[in-house]
C-alpha cells in the first residue's frame, strides 16, 4: 500500500524477468557499471531472484549510498531498488544501512528502507521508525495540515504492527483517523496485530465494500497480511480479481497452520481451503 502519489514500483515489467540474460555474477558485476541503468536493473534482479550471496549483499548495502542515480527532482532510483531488495535477501548485514536510509531526502528511498526492515524482522529498527511517524503527529493527535505526505506513513505503520512494537499503540491510533483512506488502513492494519482486537479487524473487512477497486486490492492484502479469519467470507466475495483473492486467503490458511497439528486441519484452515478451491 502507498499514499503516495505517484509509488516507484519493482521494476516487474522490465524484459528478461525469467532471469535468463544475466548470470549472478553479472548481476553483480553491473552493479558498478557505468551505465546507471544496468546498475539499476542489476539491483532489481537480484531482489527479483533473492540472489543472497555475500558479495551481492554488500554491494547492495554500498549502493544505498550511491550519488551517481539522482533524478532531477533529487531522487535516488538505485538506492530505492537496493533498498528493496536488501528486504528479500534476509540478511541482517542490512539492517543497519537500512536504518540510516530512513534519513534519506527521497521519500521512496524512506519508504523502500521501512518495508525491507520489516521484512528482515530486527526490533532494533523500531525507534527509527517512530522517529518518522511522530513527524505526523502534536503529541498523540493528528497534526492540524494533514493530509501530511513528508513521511511514507503506511510503510511505517506496517512495519510497526509486523513488529509487534506494542509501545507504539498510542502513537498508531491516531492515524486510523488520517483523511487518506489508505493509511487509515495501514493504521487497522498494525492495531489489530498489536492489540489483536477483532473490531480492527472489522474495519478492514467493512472496507472491503468500499467503491474503488485500488482500495479493495489494499485491503485484501492488509488482511491476509494479519491472517483474520472471520475475514474469509467476505474476501471471497470481494469484487476483486481471484489472484488477489487467492493472496489474501493464502495469508489467512498460513496463520492458521500455526495451529494445527500435522495430521489434522483446524476447521479455519479446512474452511479457507475450500473457498480457495472455489476460486479456481
Amino acid at each position: 500500500m502507498n499514499s503516495s502519489p505517484q509509488k516507484i514500483e519493482d521494476l516487474s515489467s522490465t524484459g528478461d524477468v525469467d532471469g535468463g540474460s544475466l548470470t549472478v555474477e553479472q548481476a553483480i558485476a553491473n552493479l558498478e557499471s557505468a551505465d546507471l541503468g544496468l546498475r539499476f536493473y542489476a539491483a532489481w534482479w537480484l531482489g527479483r531472484f533473492r540472489i543472497g550471496e555475500p558479495a551481492a549483499v554488500t554491494k547492495l548495502i554500498a549502493a544505498l549510498e550511491d550519488e551517481a542515480d539522482r533524478t532531477p527532482e533529487g531522487g535516488y532510483p538505485l538506492r530505492r531498488n537496493a533498498a528493496r531488495a536488501l528486504g528479500k535477501l534476509s540478511d541482517r548485514q542490512a539492517v543497519s544501512p537500512l536504518i540510516a536510509c530512513l534519513d534519506c531526502s527521497d521519500f521512496y528511498v524512506r519508504e523502500a528502507a521501512a518495508q525491507s526492515l520489516e521484512m528482515l524482522g530486527d526490533q532494533v529498527c523500531i525507534p527509527a521508525l517512530i522517529k518518522l511517524l511522530v513527524v505526523g503527529l502534536q503529541g498523540e493527535e493528528l497534526i492540524s495540515e494533514q493530509p501530511d505526505l513528508s513521511q511514507p506513513y503506511e510503510a511505517i505503520l506496517e512495519a510497526l504492527g509486523t513488529l509487534r512494537a506494542t509501545e507504539v499503540i498510542p502513537l498508531v491510533k491516531p492515524f486510523l483517523e488520517h483523511p487518506i483512506e489508505l493509511v487509515q488502513y495501514a493504521a487497522a492494519r498494525a492495531m489489530y496485530q498489536l492489540t489483536q482486537e477483532p473490531a480492527y479487524g472489522e474495519r478492514l473487512v467493512k472496507a472491503l465494500a468500499g467503491e474503488r477497486l485500488q482500495l479493495r486490492r489494499a485491503v485484501l492484502a492488509d488482511l491476509g497480511a494479519i491472517g483474520y479469519l472471520p475475514a474469509a467470507d467476505a474476501i471471497a466475495q470481494t469484487l476483486a480479481e481471484n489472484s488477489l483473492k487467492l493472496i489474501s486467503l493464502k495469508g489467512l490458511l498460513e496463520h492458521q497452520v500455526n495451529y494445527t497439528t500435522p495430521s489434522t486441519l483446524s476447521e479455519g484452515a479446512i474452511k479457507i481451503i475450500n473457498l480457495m478451491d472455489s476460486l479456481l
